[in-house]
């Protein structure tokens, strides 16, 4: 299978098959090639008319001829921009400006749900607004995830404690 080099238009007559004609990083061209039109011919092609190529008539073969010039280099990219930092200060500020907006949410929702309900819990019974009601199991979810995620976090920092000190005892006993 042939591979196309990098950069390849099929429609530029500059990325044609003839060394002369391309980039030189792809095909390097001794200095002292012919770079012009070849002694005894025109610069449109041999005296008969045919390409020198396929010996295919010139006038059948539509190629335009481009006579700009190819750039040797290209042009220098401007400087990429640098990666932004993310700082502690950043994070923080990030969660607290997070965290006011779901207060504020919050409030909003706690404010428009001022329709007191009955309600019963392992035989206590009340009424409250059903804002904050709703807010009171919210909170109480997010304490339960939280003690199951400290629960999971001291169990993961008591594992890899007991394998600092099981592998503590091993590079000692090696002497």
């Amino acid at each position: 299978m042939t591979q196309t080099p990098h950069g390849f238009d099929p429609r530029d007559p500059r990325d044609s098959q003839d060394p002369r004609n391309a980039a030189p990083a792809q095909y390097p061209v001794s200095p002292e090639a012919p770079s012009g039109p070849v002694e005894g011919y025109p610069a449109g092609g041999p005296a008969d008319g045919t390409d020198l190529g396929t010996g295919a008539p010139v006038d059948a073969i539509a190629v335009p001829r481009d006579e700009t010039p190819r750039a040797e280099t290209p042009e220098p990219k401007a400087a990429a921009p640098e990666p932004r930092r993310v700082t502690r200060a950043g994070m923080v500020w990030t969660a607290v400006a997070s965290a006011l907006v779901v207060l504020i949410l919050l409030i909003v929702f706690i404010l428009q749900n001022q329709v007191y309900v009955q309600v019963k819990f392992f035989g206590l019974e009340g009424s409250v607004p059903l804002g904050v009601a709703l807010f009171i199991a919210a909170v109480g979810g997010g304490v339960l995830v939280a003690i199951a995620g400290a629960a999971r976090i001291i169990q993961l920092r008591l594992a890899t404690h007991r394998q600092r000190i099981r592998l503590a005892g091993q590079g000692t006993r090696t002497r």
